[in-house]
């Protein structure tokens, strides 16, 4: 009997923390398999600096699919930003007002996103993949498919929002995204908002009659997405110094949504943690990493990315099972 209480506390000790143990497993084939090569400073920080867009995406990324949603046009949103954000500091050459900008937009569609979901009832999945098209769509029509370079006196300013290392050993963007992983940590955890966000989507009925006004929750995790969709934008167009209205953010929205998942959260609603969904990105560079390491064919990548995707979700399933 003893067993077999101890075997269901392992299995959900295991459910509850299958991103730390996923991470935990890669984190030592990597070691194995390239030992010093993989565990060298310069590659560490190059996992790391390469994945802080996706991490502050799937931050956000986190929030919407615990309140039962999902949001398949941040990719496209980044694209469509990232030119705003370019043209807004081409012709004003000022930061604070290319910033101030890039926050009034992530609001405006964040609302207009969680009103058409929540208040009209559109699925998140129509709702997402509808605007994915306009906002690529969009950006491809404004530079006729092409990109857009940052110029001006001022540029050095603009690139060194990504270009510049604290202690100058650590680049920005792992700051930038350290920050926000900490402040919506915060915030899911110790605000009225961030616990409504879970109760609705655990029991959105439920919610609704204790008075938890659903529609502005969503809206609020529909805004706080788009604002970490712009902080990203920033990061990686300071970063690169141009956008490209066809290829930049390809594929985030998948990426985001892996990182989430991996880090155990749930798609059904109702569960999830932002240290995990941090994991869970980590876990995606390190495989992405290895792969790179190792010589793997590029063709290859997103195969073997997927199906390790799919066996950590399963393997999750099969964890948390023991729950019920």
């Amino acid at each position: 009997m003893d067993t077999k209480v101890k075997g269901r506390d392992w299995k959900r000790w295991a459910g509850s923390n299958s991103a730390l143990i996923a991470f935990v497993v890669l984190f030592v084939l990597a070691v194995i398999f390239q030992g010093s090569m993989f565990l060298s400073f310069n590659n560490i920080i190059n996992v790391l600096r390469n994945n802080s867009v996706i991490g502050i995406i799937a931050l956000g990324m986190t929030l919407v699919i615990i309140t039962g949603g999902i949001d398949l046009s941040v990719g496209s949103q980044l694209a469509f930003t990232g030119v705003i954000i370019i043209q807004i500091f081409n012709q004003t050459q000022s930061i604070v007002l290319t910033l101030a900008a890039g926050v009034i937009m992530a609001l405006v569609l964040g609302i207009i996103t969680g009103l058409l979901v929540a208040k009209f009832r559109i699925p998140a999945f129509i709702t997402t993949l509808g605007s994915m098209s306009i906002y690529r769509s969009v950006a491809q029509y404004w530079l006729n498919g092409g990109g857009l370079t940052a110029s001006g006196d001022k540029l050095d300013s603009y690139l060194s929002i990504s270009n510049t290392s604290l202690f100058g050993v650590i680049p920005m963007p792992i700051i930038v995204w350290i920050v926000c992983a900490v402040l919506v940590y915060l915030f899911a955890q110790h605000t009225a908002t961030g616990r409504h966000i879970y109760a609705v989507g655990s029991n959105q009925k439920a919610a609704e009659l204790a008075t938890v006004r659903v529609v502005r929750v969503k809206c609020f995790a529909y805004s706080i997405l788009s604002l970490l969709v712009v902080i990203a934008a920033i990061v990686e167009t300071s970063r690169l110094g141009s956008v490209n209205s066809a290829s930049s953010g390809s594929s985030y929205e998948m990426d985001a949504i892996a990182a989430a998942v991996i880090g155990g959260t749930s798609m059904a609603g109702g569960k999830g943690k932002i240290g995990f969904t941090v994991l869970g990105t980590l876990t995606l560079g390190i495989i992405n990493n290895m792969m790179n390491l190792m010589g793997v064919n590029s063709f290859l990548v997103d195969a073997i990315k997927g199906a390790i995707i799919i066996v950590a979700v399963l393997l999750q399933m099969v964890l948390n099972s023991s729950e019920k």
